[in-house]
């Protein structure tokens, strides 16, 4: 019998989210950018809703009574373990929540501090104390060079299997020159990269969606786009060939415009080959290595349409589940499981190929 229900499974969820308001990582922050998060405390208490100052983010939309469901929000380790336990979710990879905006504060000192201070949080709070939580450490786009540092401070903890690049915002994008001696860090740390999405309005590309009235049209294309963005980027600029040991993963914009980024950058490649001759294959064999996370998955009509949708870019090796829990458009495992992908298939995404993807094995990721 076909596996339906995620109880049946051993299931890894790449991108879960811990709330980490000022409050908390002002412990943790060194001065005097500590006294700026205590000073944001006193006159924040909402959960989705950034704090100016903290990570940017402005709200443009109507209010709607269903905006509630963006409260929703994990508070301590134990309350998300319970939280995936009622999901059948074994291990939970956690990213951050408002620090996806990280890349559009202006001081770069101060969001190195807040870096820190999250890495530090993370270890302290979040990890260790029950089984199946493991970590991504969040760095500064703004100083690569302070990205290093905490590459190398935590490379050796077992808890931190992956680093987590927001692409809100970023600017340059992740392809450029001045990330190579961070990616050659990371690659000698065994640290995978994970570039995660989220909407946003700022005056950088791909990000520049003003246009857009609604949230409806905003939050459709900037996860896809600021993804396509940034994996185009990293072709671009060779970083694969330069780093081939170094593992990439793209969350939280679904996975259909991956085959069709990929068609496209090989038809270019086709005629534009002598502007990149840095690149040993196609551009697609550079994507069928890459990695991606399924939330929020498509829907089509029928599911089975998602089958030839992954065959197109060998998803079945090479796409993990992701649910992005606790936030309110999160991806429920039998979601995945609905789609009529052999029991073999569902194994890889649903486990199988996290776990090659962090180079770790299912004890080692259940392990508090």
């Amino acid at each position: 019998m076909s596996i339906r229900n995620a109880e049946e499974l051993f299931i890894i969820d790449v991108d879960i989210h811990m709330h980490t308001p000022p409050a908390q990582i002002a412990p943790y922050c060194e001065m005097p950018w500590r006294r700026a998060l205590e000073n944001l405390t006193q006159n924040f208490s909402g959960i989705a809703t950034p704090p100016p100052g903290f990570t940017p983010y402005l709200v443009v939309d109507a209010p709607f009574p269903e905006d509630g469901l963006f409260d929703r929000a994990a508070l301590s380790p134990q309350q998300m373990r319970t939280e995936l336990d009622a999901l059948h979710i074994d291990v939970g990879v956690l990213c951050p929540d408002h620090l996806l905006t990280i890349s559009m504060l202006p001081d770069a000192e101060y969001a190195s501090a807040i870096c820190r201070a999250y890495n530090r949080l993370m270890l302290d709070f979040w990890l260790g104390h029950v089984p199946g939580l493991k970590g991504l450490l969040v760095l500064p786009p703004q100083r690569p060079e302070d990205g290093i540092k905490e590459i190398q401070k935590y490379a050796k903890e077992p808890n931190v299997i992956g680093i987590c690049f927001p692409t809100v915002a970023v600017d340059p994008l992740y392809g450029n020159e001045r990330f190579f001696d961070l990616y050659a860090a990371a690659e000698d740390a065994q640290l995978p990269i994970l570039f995660h999405s989220a909407e946003s309005i700022a005056p950088a590309f791909p990000f520049n969606l003003h246009r857009y009235e609604t949230s409806l049209a905003r939050h459709t294309i900037s996860h896809p786009f600021s993804l396509m963005a940034n994996l185009i980027s990293l072709i671009n600029t060779g970083v694969p060939v330069r780093f081939p040991k170094l593992k990439f993963a793209f969350l939280e914009g679904g996975v259909s415009w991956v085959p069709f980024i990929m068609h496209r950058l090989d038809k270019e490649y086709l005629s534009r080959r002598r502007e990149v001759p840095f690149l040993e294959q196609p551009p697609s064999a550079y994507i069928k290595n890459f990695f991606y996370a399924t939330q929020p998955i498509e829907e089509p009509e029928p599911l089975s349409d998602l089958i030839k949708i992954f065959d197109l870019y060998n998803g079945e090796s090479n796409t993990m589940f992701a649910s992005d829990w606790p936030h309110y458009d999160f991806d429920h495992p039998n979601k995945i499981l609905q789609v009529p992908f052999s029991d073999a298939v569902k194994r890889k995404i649903m486990s199988e190929n996290a776990l090659r993807f962090f180079n770790r094995t299912q004890a080692q990721m259940w392990e508090k």
